[in-house]
This record gives structure tokens, sequence and C-alpha cells, in this order.
């Protein structure tokens, strides 16, 4: 059994919803309706988040490439209706900020992630001894995630447009250029596709990247596939997240930037892994320890699997004539978690509590719970088996597209955005919800930046 709660937030999608704010909520409430505070000052889209190590600054990133630090020890009276105004104003990318990371113990430091192809490291303190360009890493691809190592902080791991995923030491990326080398980059975690029935690779984008709380193993968001396991020391994937296709719907992710999270429901080790999906739900996968998943991967050379044919067998290949390795196919999700009108693009699992909160390109973020009655929340009621499907566009839908678009006005000062913003993306889904990845791109080859074979040394 899973329980849901709707609460109102104000999701910003791009030029579609102008109110960009950051709320947050507070579960030491006994029942959490409404968010405890209100942050100001973004003019766009917010599409990154992160608290400090200690929870004293969090910093926030927008589409108008801007980065903001509010300073949560100086907050207003509790119980104020004013909005938060940011304590630092970051203005050094040039493109949108896709992903911020702080450091696991030093408060001031945190790396962010743009689509100006720059990692930067930022440092409050006064007397930081980079100077700007020592502090940024560069490369010709949009980055599209960053998340520094937990335990290890001086490695963190990057994703881009191009599909690199990268482990990189922050003491070979930044500094004086006499010790910097490729970029900081140790280790390159193989992401392009081979298909038996298809004669290319494909490279799909890493939409996003996230570590697991040990930093024993990170999973890959790309578009058009599925979430994607990897070891930490082991370029080679482990497992992919999926569900077998069924008449309620499968996991897919070709219409929006996902990102998801590994929980642990309170325990040591984070052995789940939660996402959401374009079928309007989200999944969550109990992950098998890393040995075990290693021992179950199959390694096929490269003329065997020429000659597989048209079983339409899905492997991971660094090269044309690399052998290609299936990782375990997890196929049968723990949860299937629903209470969405649409299109799920994140899922958080709560590091402590037995929560999953879910969100998309609806106004309600929905807080999941295996009981009716929680530390948090009273009341939540059972979560809905049936999902709405995605109906054929009618003459309504399609003036509810045109207003999303701006090219109708709203024939109601109070219609319903979320109505608009829902056709919209139902439209998305019929154009480009069943997109194969080997017809999208075509793998052309690595770039001069790419390790795929980088010697992995980690300093413990």
């Amino acid at each position: 059994m899973v329980c849901t709660l709707g609460a109102q937030d104000v999701y910003a999608h791009q030029e579609l919803l102008a109110d960009p704010y950051v709320l947050l909520w507070d579960f030491c409430q006994d029942n959490v309706q409404q968010p405890s505070r209100r942050f100001c000052g973004h003019k766009a889209n917010v599409f990154a988040l992160a608290f400090s190590a200690s929870s004293q600054y969090l910093y926030s990133g927008d589409t108008d490439n801007t980065i903001l630090m509010y300073d949560m020890s100086r907050l207003s009276a509790s119980g104020t209706s004013l909005p938060e105004k940011p304590t630092l104003t970051y203005y050094e990318h040039g493109d949108s900020i896709r992903a911020i990371s702080c450091h696991p113990t030093q408060d001031e430091i945190f790396l962010s992630a743009s689509e100006d192809g720059r990692i930067i490291l930022h440092d409050t303190r006064a007397d930081s001894r980079y100077t700007r360009a020592q502090r940024t890493v560069q490369q010709d691809a949009e980055f599209t995630g960053v998340q520094i190592h937990p335990t290890m902080p001086h490695f963190f791991v990057t994703s881009d447009y191009q599909g690199r995923l990268c482990l990189r030491d922050m003491r070979m990326a930044f500094g004086p250029s006499s010790q910097r080398r490729q970029n900081g980059t140790v280790q390159a975690y193989v992401t392009t596709l081979s298909k038996t029935s298809v004669s290319h690779l494909s490279n799909p984008e890493v939409s996003s990247v996230t570590f697991d709380n040990t930093g024993t193993k990170l999973t890959a968001t790309m578009l058009h596939h599925l979430p994607t396991i990897y070891s930490l020391s082991d370029p080679i994937p482990v497992a992919m997240c999926s569900k077998a296709r069924r008449v309620e719907g499968t996991y897919s992710n070709s219409c929006t930037i996902k990102h998801g999270s590994f929980g642990s429901g309170g325990l040591h080790d984070d052995r789940y892994y939660c996402a959401g999906s374009d079928d309007f739900s989200a999944y969550m996968w109990e992950i098998p320890e890393i040995s075990d998943l290693v021992e179950r991967r199959q390694e096929i050379s490269s003329d065997t699997w020429s000659g597989l044919g048209n079983d339409n067998i899905v492997g991971f290949a660094s090269s044309p004539d690399e052998p290609r390795h299936v990782p375990v196919n997890l196929d049968t999700p723990m949860y299937r978690l629903t209470g969405h009108e649409s299109i799920v693009n994140t899922a958080l699992m709560h590091p402590h509590l037995q929560y999953v909160v879910t969100s998309g390109i609806e106004r309600d973020v929905v807080l999941h719970s295996p009981t009716a009655i929680s530390p948090s929340a009273e009341d939540m009621s059972l979560t809905p088996k049936e999902v709405r499907p995605v109906a054929p566009a009618s003459s309504r839908s399609s003036r509810l597209l045109m207003r999303a678009l701006g090219i109708l006005p709203d024939a109601d000062e109070d219609a319903d955005d979320d109505q608009e913003t829902i056709a919209l993306f139902d439209e998305i889904r019929r154009q480009e919800g069943d997109g194969d990845i080997f017809d999208l791109r075509d793998w052309s080859g690595p770039e001069e930046d790419s390790f795929a074979h980088a010697a992995m040394d980690i300093d413990q």
C-alpha cells in the first residue's frame, strides 16, 4: 500500500509559469500542509537546488544563468509571509544552470554545472586561493550534471549533452595549469549503446547523475534510455532499471529532464533507487549488491554480437570493435507511485524517513508514504491504481495547447494553467514519447577529450 498527499507548489517550466520562487517544506512539523518559507530573487525557472554541508546555506540556480545563495541563519522571524531575499548572487555562467553540488563538510564550497560547457568551483571565503580561470573546467559540450563524492570530496562526477559521464579529481581539474591534466578525468564511464539489430552505436544524452550515500555506486539518467547504474571504480554499467511493458504503463524517458535519487527508508545503505517517468508515474527499484550485479553481467564478443541478428538485445560498448557488455536488467520495480496527471520529472527519497516526494510538470508536489498516517502527514489517501491515459488530440486539447504557447489568449483569467501545461506535454508525448535512441543519435566516435580507458586511482 502506498499513500499520497498533494501539496501546492510552484513548478516553473520554461515560459509557461512565471512564479520562480523556491519553497521550503519543514518535515519536523506534525502535519505538513504549507511551505514554511519562500525564497525570491530568481527571474527565470529554477532547475537546481542544494543545501550546504551543515544546511547553513541554500544555493539555487536558474535558466537565466544565475546562482543565488540564501543564508539560513539570517532568515526573518518565523511565520512571516514575506519571501526571503538572497544573501549573494553569482553571475559567472553564460547559460542555464543545470546542477549544483555542495562539499560534504565545508559550507563555503560548491560546484555548479551549466549549459555553457563549464564546471565552476565556488568558494565563498574571501581568501580563496584560485583565480576564476583556475577554478573552471571548460569543454565543448553542455554540462547537464555534477555531484561531489559524498565521502571523498576531491572526486566529483559530471554528465553532459554528448553522453559523457566522467569521474574527475579536483586536484587535477582546478588550480594552476602546471597541475591540471585531462580536465581532471580519472574515469570515463562507458555510455555508448549497441543493439544486435542495428549496425551503429548510439550515445544517449546523460541528463543527470547522482551518487548513493556511500559513493560506491551512481546512476546516470539517460534520455531515450533507462536509468543506468555504475560501480564507482568500474567503467562498465552493472544494471539498468526498467519495467516489463504492461497495460498500465512502463518506464520511459523521452520528453523532459529527469532527476532520480537513491534512498534507504531510514537504513544505513541506499539500497533503493527511485525515478520519474513519462507515463505519469514514478518507480522504485531495489538494487542488489554490486558484486552480484557484476557476476550476472554478460560480456559478448563483437563477432558473436553481430551474429545475434534481430534479437534486439541492448548492451554497452566503448567502440564498435570492443566486446558488448549487457548489464543486469532490473525489470520488476518494488513500487509504482502514481497520483500525477502528467509526466513526473523528479523523485526524491527522504534520507531518514519512509517518504518519497515526486513532482513534474504540474503545480503539485506529491508526498508518498507506505502508511496512511506518518510523522509529518495525516489522513493520506490511497494511491490511485489508475493513471490518466494520453487521449487522442481533440479540439479542446488543441485550444489548451495554443493557450499554453501564447497563440490564443486565455478565455478566463482564472483558467487552470495546469490544464494548459498538461495539454502541451500531452502533445509532446504524442510526438516524442516513443523515440528510439538508435534512430535519434548515431554515435560517430569518441571525442578528443574523452578518456574511455583512463586509469582509476582513488586516493583514500
